[in-house]
């Protein structure tokens, strides 16, 4: 096995990872601080497309995590910036809140339900029968499908939420289309984040909670994978995978020494 150039940059998923059920997990704050005070290049990811980076910004600020906004990188700027290069300056009938909405005016994209180019489903916590019934006729008529993220089922307080890809899902099986998928485990999301802290991935980590998603997407990307035991994945869980992270640990607090 070739050997890996030292970790110059840094991938973070948020939930499971630096906090969980909106309460941070020991380390992360001690982690986050370790790559400011040494300048190291970081990102804290989320699949999540409901809110903007300032959003995120202020949640993580309350619970004691300082992460500025642009280190914070979200599918619905993954898919943002994908349909910038795909088609500038493009039309779109998009499901979702402010973080994709917000996303997408930012790109000078126009929002429309009349012939748009794209319809685009995110996260919402309110899909709407209507919604999806004028998604379904758009696509028949020839719009491209997009996604934020496959993720199916989101947590809460009650309990398990359907999510994108559920939603999706529904899509699909009324129009015959699969959309595509930008999120993770999507590589393109993480080359899109390194991108925009001028990373790269041979010298770059990425640590999650999620085998599916996060590892997944570190590996196909290129990166050093850290898989942290403090959200979804259990260890008895990962030899089930056809592939491994590079290293597994207990949490993110095992990590602090690694900042260079």
């Amino acid at each position: 096995m070739a050997e890996r150039k030292p970790i110059e940059s840094w991938l973070t998923d948020m939930d499971g990872v630096l906090m969980h059920e909106g309460i941070p997990v020991p380390g992360a704050d001690a982690f986050i601080k370790r790559l400011r005070e040494s300048d190291t290049p970081f990102l804290v990811l989320t699949n999540n497309s409901i809110y903007t980076p300032r959003d995120l910004h202020a949640r993580l600020s309350r619970i004691g995590l300082d992460v500025p906004v642009a280190n914070i990188w979200t599918s619905a700027l993954a898919s943002a910036q994908f349909l910038d290069e795909q088609r500038p300056g493009g039309t779109a009938y998009v499901i979702g809140e402010a973080g994709l909405t917000t996303a997408l005016h930012d790109i000078g994209y126009v929002l429309t339900d009349v012939e748009p180019d794209y319809v685009v489903l995110g996260e919402t916590r309110t899909y709407s029968f209507e919604a999806l019934t004028k998604a379904i006729r758009l696509i028949n008529d020839g719009a491209r499908f997009i996604a934020t993220n496959p993720d199916e089922i989101g947590p809460s307080a009650e309990g398990a939420l359907p999510a994108t890809g559920s939603v999706a899902a529904l899509i699909t099986k009324a129009t015959g289309q699969e959309p595509y998928f930008v999120g993770k485990p999507n590589p393109l999301m993480m080359r899109s984040g390194l991108n925009a802290i001028g990373a790269h991935s041979e010298s770059s980590a990425m640590i999650g909670d999620r085998m599916d998603t996060d590892v997944r997407a570190g590996l196909e990307a290129g990166m050093e994978t850290f898989l942290v035991l403090t959200g979804v994945t259990r260890a008895g869980e990962v030899d089930r995978y056809p592939y491994r992270p590079s290293t597994v640990v207990e949490s993110i607090a095992d990590l602090v020494e690694r900042v260079a």
